[in-house]
């Protein structure tokens, strides 16, 4: 079997950034119209804070509110991700498609390994038919711990992959990695920045640069 890879989805495939404000805005003017939030909608936080589980993300925003309230803000928070992603005001990122298709015609098993919900996934996958190329998408949600390094294992576990390579933006990505001895890509885009970076084995600032990356093994 040829070398896996394992991509992350928000900040590497798709440019979350074009909907994650709009969203976010939703989800706290919801909370402005009940009492519970004054001021701007913390998106600058939540950018840096970007690839962690979304759990970690409510309880670093809302650090003051109940569960309950986290649940509710969530739900308007996915559901207006997904309103977004189907009237088509997200976007892949430039050579996404070509990368994908490139990799799949030479015959390596792609997936993704991602902090989103299922729903979400689901809803980019569907949109932008990324089933064409993808073999497998995971959740965070399908492992308990909700840890990337989970996840990651999970997927290796589950298709009895001997050989892959992360592809992603955030700290996250990279501790999954290494924790599964795994070679990681680091993506030089929108959420990511250069100290989480240096934790990664390759950094490209284009999706296709991973194909000239694939022509060598890529080792530790």
């Amino acid at each position: 079997m040829k070398q896996a890879y394992i991509f992350d989805m928000d900040g590497t495939l798709f440019q979350t950034n074009r909907i994650l404000g709009y969203a976010l805005d939703d989800a706290f003017t919801f909370l402005r119209e009940q009492g519970r939030w004054s001021g701007e909608t913390p998106l600058a936080k939540y950018q840096s804070i970007m690839g962690v589980p979304l759990p970690e993300v409510w309880r670093t925003l809302l650090p003051t509110h109940t569960d309950d309230e986290r649940t509710v803000v969530d739900q308007i928070f996915q559901g207006a991700l997904i309103t977004h992603i189907e009237q088509g005001h997200g976007a892949l990122y430039p050579g996404a498609e070509a990368t994908l298709m490139a990799l799949k015609a030479a015959d390596h098993p792609l997936y993704v390994a991602s902090n989103g919900w299922n729903n979400y996934l689901a809803a980019i996958v569907t949109y932008y038919e990324l089933d064409r190329w993808l073999d497998g998408v995971y959740s965070i949600e399908d492992v308990a711990s909700l840890q990337k390094s989970d996840l990651v294992r999970h997927i290796l576990s589950n298709h009895q992959l001997t050989q892959a390579t992360v592809v992603g933006d955030r700290i996250s990505d990279f501790m999954a990695a290494r924790a599964n001895q795994l070679p990681a890509i680091g993506c030089r885009f929108d959420f990511s920045n250069e100290t989480e970076l240096a934790e990664a084995d390759y950094i490209v600032s284009d999706l296709r640069d991973i194909l000239k990356l694939s022509l060598a093994p890529l080792l530790k």
